[in-house]
């Protein structure tokens, strides 16, 4: 699946062109200014902004700063292009919060390159948290906002991890986000939907369980949520490529291996 890009020009030219060098490689959306980017934000999941920063209205640097303050959107990279080559307006661009900053007119492999790294490095972030979420939130937090916004997501899906119910809805609401806007913050941060968040962080837990030995497996299965011991078995099979009776007895024998 294509990765979604967002450019901002109120220039069409400019637009045309960037459509042009991109649109085989990317899914594009495209907005003549800093409103309506934050119109489509509120519907589509985004990967990476390129924004211009003389616009009327929102300039880049201050729609910046209005991304990477807000919890819904502070995980996009930005880059930011402007024909103001000056020391002083790369600092102010940085200063709110642009990943990357390219001068006007750009070079179309330097632009690509700057895109490359910025995705290939959320990927591995992704990659991270898929199978490790909340492992370490300093780690795969791409700012304090996120930081703070897992940490808080890591707390309730923990506390209230025994309630076959917990849901969406329910961590959207305790996350103060609509659920729409909290799918895509999780979509965007993780890959993972909400469901096998929750799902992936029941069967690290039960993992943990297993290996104490002080519980029945479905004394486990209940402890993390699951009303139905066969579903448990069958999401832990999906996700450890081996079901909770065969990873205990691969657990024992190892235990006799090193007697």
């Amino acid at each position: 699946m294509k990765e979604s890009i967002l450019i901002i020009d109120d220039n069409k030219e400019i637009l045309e062109l960037l459509s042009d060098v991109l649109e085989d490689t990317y899914k594009l959306h495209l907005a003549e200014n800093g409103e309506n980017a934050l119109s489509l934000l509120n519907k589509e999941i985004v990967h990476l902004i390129i924004s211009d920063v003389m616009m009327p209205g929102v300039d880049g640097f201050e729609l910046c700063k209005i991304l990477k303050t807000d919890i819904k959107y502070c995980h996009i990279p930005i880059i930011l292009l402007t024909a103001r080559n000056t020391f002083n307006a790369q600092i102010e661009g940085l200063e709110n919060g642009a990943d990357a900053y390219i001068q006007k007119p750009f070079s179309q492999r330097l632009l690509r390159t700057q895109m490359a790294n910025l995705l290939s490095n959320r990927v591995k972030i992704k990659d991270h948290i898929a199978n490790s979420p909340f492992e370490d939130v300093r780690v795969i937090a791409l700012s304090k906002g996120d930081e703070s916004f897992l940490k808080k997501l890591d707390d309730y899906i923990c506390k209230n991890m025994k309630e076959p119910h917990l849901d969406i809805d329910l961590l959207a609401y305790h996350m103060h986000m609509s659920r729409p806007t909290f799918y895509r913050k999780i979509k965007s941060l993780s890959s993972l939907s909400p469901k096998e968040l929750i799902d992936i962080k029941r069967l690290k837990r039960a993992v943990t369980l297993i290996a104490e030995n002080e519980f029945s497996l479905y004394e486990i299965s209940t402890m993390v949520g699951y009303r139905s011991q066969s579903v448990f078995t069958k999401n832990f099979q999906r996700y450890f490529k081996l079901g909770p009776r065969e990873y205990f007895n691969s657990l024992q024998r190892e235990t006799e291996y090193r007697r």
